[in-house]
């Protein structure tokens, strides 16, 4: 009968950086080594789309435009509101982030309880921004130029330049988050090297996690 490997006291890792940095390509190669991923991202649409109080706090702060007729949250109207002033910023993240940290904390802890993850892998940009880097065992930066940066979220959210730097300059620079990391991964280069950097890291938290075996 096939043993599965079991994780006991699983690692709860944070993959950070900035816009475009490329943490969520690398949530994607550690999630083909078997681990648990939580998208921050996804977890506060969810959060959004099922919270009918929220969605009046958010309506609000930033105006019926931010939804569709059919309910549905429009992201890009929200971010052009959101992002483009300091205090709009702040409204926001009181208003979700509480909610989404403690959906994030009841599914990790579900994901530890299991021992099937090497890794328990929180995708999220803004670990220092909302300051909740004690949450975590390890957290991992992620850094490219702000050239890289730039074209890779232009090409993939169709934004303007203007609309970008708006969103760089809501961020704590990527340069004070390096100092903080506990690993850093330079993704200016290929996937392969990204690939590369990203095992390294993986199997050197690994190594330090005791394991038990079942017999199922």
């Amino acid at each position: 009968m096939q043993r599965k490997r079991r994780y006991k006291n699983s690692k709860v890792i944070a993959v950070t950086g900035g816009i475009g940095s490329g943490q969520s390509t690398v949530c994607s190669i550690l999630k083909e080594f078997g681990c648990k991923i939580i998208d921050v991202d996804r977890k506060a649409k969810q959060i959004i789309a099922k919270d009918k109080f929220l969605q009046k706090e958010l309506q609000t702060a930033f105006g019926n435009n931010i939804f569709y007729r059919d309910g549905r949250l429009n992201r890009h109207q929200l971010a052009e509101i959101a992002f483009r002033d300091e205090e709009k910023t702040n409204q926001l993240n009181k208003l979700v982030h509480p909610r989404m940290v403690a959906e994030i904390v009841e599914e990790m802890e579900e994901a530890r309880f299991s021992q099937r993850y090497p890794l328990i892998v929180i995708d999220a940009a803004l670990v220092f921004e909302i300051s909740i880097e004690q949450m975590f065992d390890s957290i991992i930066v992620v850094y490219a130029s702000l050239k890289k940066r730039t074209e890779r979220v232009r090409k993939r959210d169709k934004l303007s330049e203007e609309d970008i730097r708006a969103r760089v300059n809501r961020q704590i620079p990527l340069e004070e988050k390096r100092k903080w990391a506990d690993f850093e991964i330079d993704n200016n280069g290929s996937l392969e090297d990204l690939k590369i950097q990203t095992k390294k890291i993986f199997d050197k938290l690994v190594e330090q996690i005791p394991l038990e075996r079942n017999s199922k």
